[in-house]
């Protein structure tokens, strides 16, 4: 039998609410926007170049600099190219400053905005990944645990366990979880948003 695991989907665009009307507007018209991208993760993606990785991660740097100006809010931020992907990172001294920010659904869609942004800029589709206080980690707890979960269903008699659509980045945080667990296995199935992780046992 298969088993569902249910967690919700970490990599999607929330509510315009979350970030309101202090989001930095960035425009995408039907004649610089990205043709549609291929799926993320795919054969088919045309590899990136660290200095265009960095040249979005300057991008999206000035983008949520002036997010965090708007909301009159303090953050460091640090720029990261690796693994194909830009990564930024904000930081604050105090925690409390970036709490609101920190949630995951404002984080996906400050995210989402970020990447928009990004794209208007070089006409390229995106995948940067935006950590705000720390999200990231928590997410990658929460993947961890879930996990764990679809393993213990395995063991109590489960054939498989089909986790939830998500991102490539995050289906990459499963396989490697996964692989970390001695005797069993993960492959991503499905197509498109459907696309998802499956665990069985090795």
């Amino acid at each position: 039998m298969t088993d569902k695991t249910g967690l919700t989907e970490v990599d999607t665009v929330a509510s315009s609410e979350d970030v309101s009307s202090a989001v930095p507007t960035a425009p995408v018209t039907p004649t610089d926007a990205a043709p549609t991208p291929p799926e993320t993760g795919s054969l088919a993606e045309a590899p990136i170049t660290t200095d265009q990785l960095e040249r979005e991660g300057d991008i999206a740097a000035d983008y949520i600099e002036e997010f965090l100006d708007i909301c009159d809010l303090d953050g460091d931020i640090d720029i990261d190219a690796r693994n194909g992907r830009a990564y930024l990172s904000v930081k604050a001294s105090d925690a409390d400053n970036l709490r609101v920010l920190s949630k995951p659904e404002t984080v996906n869609a400050l995210q989402e905005l970020t990447r928009l942004a990004v794209q208007n800029k070089t006409g390229s589709f995106s995948r940067l990944i935006l950590d705000i206080g720390g999200s990231r980690e928590v997410r990658e707890a929460e993947l961890a645990a879930l996990v764990a979960r679809a393993i213990a269903r395995i063991e109590g008699g489960a054939t498989e366990a089909d986790l939830p659509a998500m991102s490539s980045y995050e289906r990459k945080l499963v396989h490697d979880i996964v692989a970390a667990s001695a005797g069993y296995r993960s492959e991503s199935s499905g197509e498109g948003r459907d696309r998802h992780t499956v665990i069985t046992a090795a």
